[in-house]
Order: structure tokens, then C-alpha cells, then sequence
């Protein structure tokens, strides 16, 4: 039998998808640097938390990514001939150069006007980025120069996203006639941030919180949405967050 372990099984079905470790990172919420270590052969026996959402993610068992039972990845196309060898998988930090497969996406963030004003505006941060895959754009059918990030703050999305989640808002899709009801949309609100259910009344719309207790709903008629300044950013597309 082969002596497997959990880093030459994580390669394989990484390279088998067709994706990147920083794509699983998105879709499984398992640290970076944890997975890196893992690729790297430093942790040779990870957490079962950890081993738990990976194999989810691979539809396989613990014990397969763990290299303990032999494991074939079906719905995969096989490897053309002349490259049945694994790849390398590339590792990489903020000062790693962005992939041809790959785009930056920009978070957006509320900035005050003037100090103690009271008074904010959405901009796109300079600094802040987040990478994704161009092929999950596109998938999702969303234009690379139309996702933004935004990031979730207090607590009126729980239990689904904690303060501080980050979502990827497809700013393409920005009207009325957009809104599917029910789905998550980011909103301009006078300046704040605002991660919401979305629901056209014949009125207006609804804001709608996941912790409707404490929370309750918000109907804007039209007016309301141009007296108060509400405007939609973009329907969310992928969202993501630390356990903790």
C-alpha cells in the first residue's frame, strides 16, 4: 500500500479540481496559513475540525484525505497523457504576484467625510483586497470588474454571518428589477454598510435581518429610499468567515 498522507491527498484533489490553495481557503473557511502547513508536510496529523470541512468540501472521508483508504476523485477529467505526475502546488503571501487565473477584488468601506462629522461615504479601499478565482466569477456570473468585497459588522446577519464575514457583492446587479427576494444584497445606506435580505414591496422594498429578534423588518416606499439615501451595491454572490 501506499504510503500516503494527508499532504499528497490534498495535492491530488487540489490539482484534480483545479484549483488553488487560496480557493480553498474561500470555500471552506480553513485558515491559510493551515493549509499551507498542511501542503508543506508540517502538520502531519491536522485537527479533525479542519480534516471535517475539508473532506466535505472533496466528498470523501476523513480517513481517505488522511491517506488511510485508498481514495479515487470521480467527476474529475483525467490527466492528459505524458502528465499523470501531480503538479507542485504554489504557496503564496500579500507580496506574491496575482496568477493569470486569478483577479483582486476591492473591498469597499465607509469613510467620514469630515472629521466628527457624522457623515459617511462608501469608497473602495486602496489596500485591502481580496484574491479570487476568475473561473468562479464567472461561474457565479459575475464580470471581474464588477465584484467588490464588503465586510459584515455587528450582529443582525447571525447565526449566518458574524460580525466581521466578508461577502463578494456583484455590483453589476444594482436595481430594483434585480432583487430576487430573499437573497442577500449589500446596500449603500446614507453612507453605512448594510448587508440585508432583499424584498420588493409594489411600495418599495424590505430590509430583512437574519436576527429578526432583535432586528426587525424594514420597509423603505420609494421616497424613503431617496430621502434616506438607500441605494443597492450588489446582490452577494459568496460569502465567508473565520470559526471562532
Amino acid at each position: 500500500m501506499h504510503n500516503r498522507t494527508v499532504s499528497t491527498v490534498l495535492k491530488e484533489l487540489l490539482a484534480r479540481q483545479g484549483i488553488s490553495p487560496t480557493e480553498l481557503h474561500r470555500r471552506t473557511g480553513v485558515p491559510q496559513s493551515t493549509l499551507s502547513r498542511i501542503l508543506n508536510g508540517k502538520i502531519a496529523d491536522p485537527s479533525d475540525k479542519h480534516i471535517s470541512r475539508l473532506a466535505e468540501y472533496f466528498g470523501v472521508s476523513t480517513d481517505q484525505l488522511r491517506g488511510r483508504v485508498e481514495i479515487s476523485v470521480p467527476g474529475d477529467e483525467p490527466s492528459p497523457p505524458g502528465h499523470e505526475d501531480l503538479k507542485d502546488i504554489t504557496l503564496w503571501d500579500d507580496d506574491t504576484p496575482i496568477e493569470d487565473d486569478e483577479v483582486c477584488i476591492p473591498f469597499l468601506r465607509e469613510v467620514e467625510l469630515a472629521a466628527g462629522s457624522g457623515r459617511f461615504a462608501i469608497e473602495e479601499s486602496e489596500k485591502s483586497k481580496l484574491r479570487f478565482g476568475k473561473r468562479s466569477l464567472r461561474h457565479n456570473g459575475v464580470q471581474f470588474d464588477q465584484a467588490k468585497c464588503v465586510t459584515v459588522r455587528g450582529n443582525s446577519m447571525l447565526p449566518v454571518l458574524r460580525d466581521g464575514a466578508t461577502v463578494g457583492v456583484n455590483a453589476g446587479k444594482t436595481s430594483i428589477g434585480d432583487i430576487i427576494d430573499g437573497d442577500l444584497y449589500a446596500i449603500n445606506h446614507n453612507g453605512q454598510l448594510r448587508v440585508k435580505q432583499l424584498y420588493r414591496l409594489p411600495s418599495g422594498i424590505r430590509l430583512r435581518s437574519f436576527n429578526r429578534e432583535e432586528h426587525p423588518d424594514e420597509d423603505y416606499t420609494f421616497q424613503d429610499m431617496q430621502e434616506e439615501q438607500i441605494a443597492i451595491l450588489g446582490h452577494v454572490f459568496w460569502w465567508g468567515m473565520y470559526a471562532r
